[in-house]
């Protein structure tokens, strides 16, 4: 089960963060913050392979004891970041790169709002609906 979902800006700014349940969402924003220092190690070991790959998905950032964290990267250097439930071992690497994949199509649709103005917190209820549905799924 995810619980949290985190868009970060390419200067590691929250863009949007979502999580369940809401009474450890400062335990979330910890673990958000302390996984972009292993997203830049990967994209800076990757170098010059990252430019010429296609596939962003970065992979399991780091687990602790009940979460896995989990990261992808845009060409733009903005991070996602999902927290997921360790005590769900049903999920499988293809499909948190599925539910990647589905993110960043809704940023990207976010993204083309003439009414957004990039650098902006994410308030758009269409990517909130679709973070809802993509936690409620994986449960």
């Amino acid at each position: 089960m995810a619980v949290c979902v985190a868009v970060i800006a390419k200067e590691n700014y929250p863009l949007y963060i979502r999580s369940v349940p809401t009474e450890n969402e400062l335990k979330f924003h910890y673990m958000v913050h302390t996984s972009l220092d292993v997203v830049d190690e990967k994209i800076s070991a990757m170098g010059k392979a990252l430019v010429d790959q296609r596939e962003l998905y970065l992979g399991l950032l780091y687990p602790t004891e009940d979460y896995k964290v989990y990261g992808y990267v845009t060409n733009s250097k903005v991070k996602f970041v999902m927290v997921v439930d360790s005590s769900n071992t049903a999920l499988r690497d293809n499909e948190i790169r599925s539910m990647f994949r589905k993110l960043h199509n809704s940023y990207t649709d976010v993204m083309c709002n003439p009414f957004y103005n990039p650098g902006d917190r994410i308030q758009s209820r269409a990517f909130d609906g679709m973070v809802t549905s993509m936690m409620i799924q994986v449960c």
